[in-house]
């Protein structure tokens, strides 16, 4: 996709102040520093459109970004980090379980897995409320500098085994070389493809 204008639109946290679901829209979710703010600002071509942070569990909120005004994405708040306060742990899994059952825009899920970790209760919990709503999950591997390219398929499997995902349906990605970027912006409008279709039918 060529990006000719991305806007930051909101934050939020319940629906009722969410932009309205007029276009397409695709979330980013995954355990805190697993790289899903550079993920995003990669794909759009901006530097500091999504903030990144040392701190890991900054983003506590569920921020909405438009993307040459016919797509959103929207960036939902990290999980697993034990500095963040309990209440906002405690609200994580409400918060994300009703904005997956009630946005009608929502096209496809990025779900992001560190190489070097396996996934853990969080992750398989989006996969399963992927699967429960009939969201389409986009599974990327983010950090694959951080291991030999020999080593690669191995953590892959790993990670494949613990999540119930086929190893053939996670994209590899880097910070550093951008490897996957285009593959996943492939994904991105397949996705907006069938949910496009999916509208018309309806």
């Amino acid at each position: 996709m060529i990006i000719h204008s991305t806007t930051f639109i909101k934050s939020a946290v319940k629906p009722d102040a969410f932009p309205a679901a007029t276009l397409a829209e695709v979330a980013f979710c995954g355990r805190s520093n697993v790289g899903k703010s550079s993920l995003i600002n990669i794909l759009v071509n901006r530097k500091s459109l999504v903030r990144t942070s040392s701190t890991p569990g900054r983003t506590q909120l569920i921020n909405f970004f438009l993307v040459n005004d016919t797509l959103s994405l929207v960036d939902l708040p990290g999980f697993g980090y034990a500095e963040v306060p309990l209440a906002v742990k405690k609200a994580w899994g409400p918060m994300m379980r009703t904005y997956f059952e009630e946005r009608q825009s929502l096209c496809a899920i990025i779900l992001l897995f560190d190489i070097r970790r396996t996934p853990r209760e969080e992750e398989l919990m989006l996969i399963d409320w992927a699967r429960q709503y009939d969201i389409p999950l986009i599974p990327v591997v983010t950090k694959a500098d951080k291991v030999t390219k020999g080593q690669r398929a191995k953590h892959v499997k790993e990670i494949s085994a613990a999540s119930g995902i086929d190893s053939d349906e996670f994209v590899l990605f880097s910070t550093i070389s951008r490897e996957g970027s285009d593959v996943i912006w492939a994904r991105i409008e397949a996705a907006i493809e069938g949910f496009a279709v999916e509208q018309v039918a309806e």
